[in-house]
């Protein structure tokens, strides 16, 4: 996702620099293209060999190293490159950077760049704590850096408290924010539903259904990355949280409705792709129901459907879209979703086709709306997220117009 990007590694002299050169790897991986600079002090933890062997590029260290193309290497890094990460930050080089001092090559460069600036201290929890420190972090931030806090937990001197690296997957999402995307959907309250709901029948049964939530996790992801604010409302799945995202928990339906009624007010743009439960159990045991000859029917009643609610409550402005899971007359059912629900958009797909429906990475979707209907091609459920994402894009610049 980094591909044609540049990132600018500062690494300064803590014991943490060794997760520099994983996080180095990772970012590799992603085609970002990785300058490395080091302080004096950091190659005494790491040698610059390890990155350069990493990154494919010259780790530099010497402000007045002579074996470079003649031109002002410290300028010349700083215009080319997208973004700053200063990881694992020492106490000593948060002093300097908040201060403008620029006596290495790693402040000199840092100073002439205009691009995005992250910052992760590490250091003893002491240290990190003094005010001083927490002055100079301040003044950071004041000058649009974004300091990443460091994680909590036993540190190399022994002690236990704030002042470890966060891990390198932890960095990467941070930069993966920044770059991956241009950040169009700025400004954005994006609120969406994903996974199954469980109906409890007694402490130990329930009904739910075959969604993973892979869909809308994937869409709050990219809606995420593209610079919106995003709440996922979630029913139990086995899939991480995406990062920089709320994520209000819910297990049944009706935690479902609640929270989806807490919150949509708010959203711009609402996408409803959890897997809700049609029907509850009409009567919870407290005890386990145990097992009997003769009759073992389950009484039923209606969940509320949230769908119907959204449309009936939109605010002005606000763009709805529900989802559709069928196995037969895929965009006739929708077509008459479309319209009972008083919704903008159904993302509709048939469980039956390859590669569509539940626990796959993949899916078909048709966008059904009152103009038509776009049937889009198999794709990874992160890319179908995107299109579903510029489909809503497109909607409201029409209805602006």
């Amino acid at each position: 996702m980094l591909q044609g990007k540049t990132v600018l590694l500062g690494v300064t002299g803590g014991i943490a620099a060794y997760k520099a050169a994983a996080l180095a790897s990772a970012l590799v991986k992603q085609h970002c293209c990785v300058e490395v600079i080091m302080t004096a002090h950091a190659t005494e933890f790491i040698a610059p060999l390890t990155f350069e062997q990493l990154t494919g590029n010259r780790t530099m260290v010497d402000t007045f190293d002579r074996n470079f193309v003649h031109q002002v290497e410290h300028v010349s890094l700083a215009h080319r490159t997208d973004l700053v990460l200063v990881a694992p930050a020492t106490a000593n080089v948060c002093a300097k950077l908040a201060h403008g001092l620029a006596d290495d090559m790693l402040t000199t460069t840092v100073l002439a760049c205009k691009c995005p600036k992250l910052i992760a201290p590490a250091m003893n929890t002491n240290m990190f704590e003094n005010p001083v420190t927490q002055d100079n972090l301040g003044i950071l931030r004041r000058y649009g850096w974004e300091v990443i806090q460091p994680a909590t937990g036993r540190l190399a001197c022994g002690d236990t408290g704030a002042g470890k690296l966060p891990e390198p997957e932890q960095l990467l999402q941070h930069i993966l924010r920044r770059l991956a995307l241009p950040h169009d959907l700025e400004g954005k309250r994006v609120l969406v539903t994903a996974g199954p709901t469980q109906e409890a029948l007694d402490p130990v049964r329930y009904i739910t259904n075959h969604s993973t939530g892979k869909m809308g996790y994937a869409i709050a992801r990219m809606a995420m990355l593209r610079g919106a604010d995003v709440t996922l409302i979630s029913g139990p799945t086995a899939i991480d949280p995406p990062p920089f995202v709320e994520v209000v928990p819910v297990v049944s339906a009706a935690d479902m409705f609640d929270a989806v009624a807490e919150h949509s007010a708010d959203a711009n743009w609402i996408f409803k792709s959890a897997a809700v439960a049609d029907y509850t159990p009409a009567e919870y045991s407290g005890d386990k129901v145990k097992k009997k000859d003769g009759d073992m029917s389950i009484p039923l009643t209606r969940t509320r459907d949230i769908l119907q609610y959204l449309g009936d409550h939109r605010r002005p402005g606000q763009f709805i879209c529900g989802f559709s899971m069928e196995t037969r007359d895929m965009l006739e059912n929708s077509r008459a979703k479309l319209e009972k629900k008083h919704v903008d958009m159904i993302c509709a797909n048939n469980l039956k086709v390859a590669g569509a429906g539940f626990g796959v990475d993949t899916n078909i979707i048709t966008l059904i709306t009152a103009d038509g209907a776009e049937e889009l091609p198999l794709m990874s459920k992160e890319a179908a997220a995107n299109r579903i994402l510029d489909a809503a894009k497109a909607h409201e610049k029409a209805e602006q117009e």
